[in-house]
């Protein structure tokens, strides 16, 4: 971690503990200035599979995004080309007679459809974790195969009349594959380091290179090259086929996702964590940004004295408040210990890092960055909060229920509620206590020390959300059905609108729990308000008005 950003985290954790005292609390402003991007928008929402289709259009898949976009290759400009939730894309394929084809990674389905405007078609299903696909050009066999949630290779039938044929199990992880001129298969083996070869008929698999730190991907070049894209390492590498010899091309930045390559020899990579495609020259050595953004998923939000802290799914940043300058502390695949964020709790000393897909809450030393330990096998956790005593707080979706975990290693366990309507995000008080958002349209009030029953602060909200208290005492919540913050006086009774018509509320896809990427809310000392956008994955403020 270099010099610079150990100094900005330390200081941000002295300020923690102090930011209350600094200025006397903002009094309550009249009205509220309009939403001011400070983290620009970007395209997708993680950025996966990329592939060129015979009218030299560049295609990009997004899993979170639940979407299949087309990429203008000269000028970056991005629209949607399958929209939600059919469009969920990890890998695309297009097949000689120009079908298209696609992975719904979480669904565990495999869609086509043969030509623009031609019906879509479900070919595969109940595959869990199906992730890279492609065909064979000579006969048009479609080939895909399962990784993370899965290890498999399966032949599958492009009409969708025959059952998959299983061809190979438990490899390694065969990600981003594609089918070479001689029939065979040529990808990397993501948890072993390797690049392989795999004969469809009978499975027969041939390392080619070892060595990766995680190749995400591989293709060719029609020239006796495979170039790798290695995710932990950020490097893209050729890989000469008739020696397996290995030459980085170009470092790049970690959390590399796919690559394709255009018909004039341009290589495309796509960057999970930046939302980003980069074109990639191989005769110039030249790299060109075609498109890309400062934040991947923004989810889970608090402030900390001038900087929040935003849990993006694929990474973790630090963003000041005043200039919008985002900074990485992690990113995906280069800390092995991050487990997609989608929220964010603070401590005076600890971060904690929740991911209701892996079930996990991560709790990361604020001085050294380094995880002191994970919280597995929670079910569906969606919120967490690292406590002064050394104990967390965690709310899970599926049970309705908030816990406190304490001991050594967490086993300990106190309910301190139960039978929510699917709690969402989490803050503490002013007063001690912790108030919770329900998905079931509530922002409830429940005391740590159990002085007193649960008690609804509001009800009748419409999907709220990120929560924050204000100086003076009121809370901001995100509704993000009605997508609005709205300001909720619980001494009066009273709320009001401190925004509307905004970019929150992405729509889960199928399998997936109903606040799916929460919309993180924090309110800073002098008022302003933020809020992650997680339609259009920016990060906006609001300055009151006095």
């Amino acid at each position: 971690m270099n010099r610079i950003l150990s100094s900005a985290l330390l200081a941000s954790t002295l300020a923690f503990a102090a930011c209350t005292t600094v200025a006397p609390p903002a009094t309550r402003p009249a009205a509220w200035a309009a939403p001011e991007a400070l983290v620009a928008p970007s395209s997708f929402a993680g950025v996966h599979g990329l592939a060129v289709d015979g009218k030299g259009r560049l295609l990009a898949g997004s899993v979170v995004g639940n979407t299949l976009w087309e990429v203008d290759r000269r000028t970056g400009a991005a629209r949607v080309l399958v929209n939600a939730p059919e469009g969920q894309a990890d890998d695309i394929a297009v097949g000689p007679k120009g079908e298209l084809a696609w992975t719904n990674y979480i669904m565990g389905m495999l869609r086509m459809r043969d030509a623009d405007g031609a019906p879509m078609r479900v070919v595969a299903k109940d595959l869990p974790g199906l992730n890279s696909l492609d065909f064979d050009r000579r006969n048009g066999k479609l080939y895909a195969s399962q990784v993370f949630l899965g290890d498999a290779l399966w032949e599958i039938d492009p009409a969708g009349q025959k059952p998959p044929r299983l061809i190979k199990k438990d490899m390694g992880g065969f990600n981003g594959f594609e089918v070479g001129p001689d029939g065979m298969l040529y990808g990397p083996l993501w948890f072993k380091g390797q690049v392989v070869k795999i004969d469809p008929a009978n499975g027969a698999l041939t390392v080619i290179a070892d060595g990766f730190k995680i190749p995400a991907a591989a293709n060719l070049d029609g020239k006796g090259n495979l170039w790798v894209v290695d995710a932990r390492s950020g490097e893209l590498v050729r890989v000469e086929l008739a020696t397996g010899r290995k030459t980085v091309a170009r470092q790049l930045k970690p959390s590399l996702d796919n690559l394709a390559i255009a018909p004039d020899g341009t290589i495309y990579v796509s960057n999970m964590a930046d939302n980003s495609i980069e074109a990639f020259n191989p005769a110039t050595g030249e790299l060109r940004l075609l498109t890309g953004g400062k934040l991947a998923v923004p989810a889970g939000l608090k402030i900390d004295g001038n900087t929040l802290w935003v849990a993006d799914v694929f990474g973790f940043r630090q963003i000041d408040a005043g200039s919008g300058a985002v900074t990485d502390v992690f990113r995906m695949q280069r800390e092995p210990e991050l487990e997609y964020p989608f929220a964010v709790g603070l401590s005076a000393t600890h971060f904690a890092l929740t991911s209701w897909f892996t079930g996990t809450v991560q709790l990361v030393d604020r001085k050294t960055l380094k995880t002191t330990a994970v919280i597995h096998g929670l079910k569906a956790p969606v919120d967490a909060i690292p406590m002064a005593d050394g104990s967390v707080v965690f709310a899970e979706i599926a049970t309705g229920s908030v816990t406190r975990a304490s001991g050594p290693t967490f086993e300990k366990r106190d309910v301190l509620a139960s039978g929510l309507g699917g709690p969402v995000q989490m803050i503490l008080g002013k007063d001690g206590a912790l108030y919770v958002t329900e998905a079931a349209g509530k922002l409830t009030r429940i005391p740590l020390d159990a002085s007193a029953p649960l008690r609804p602060v509001a009800e009748g909200l419409a999907m709220p959300e990120g929560v924050s208290q204000t100086p003076w005492g009121t809370f901001i919540v995100a509704e993000t059905a009605a997508r609005r913050l709205v300001e909720i006086d619980p001494a009066g009774n009273t709320r009001r609108v401190v925004a509307e018509n905004l970019p929150i509320g992405l729509e889960p896809g199928p399998g997936m729990p109903p606040p799916y990427v929460p919309t993180g809310v924090a309110v800073g000392a002098d008022g302003t308000v933020y809020f992650t956008a997680d339609r259009n994955n920016a990060l906006y403020r609001i300055r009151p008005q006095r």
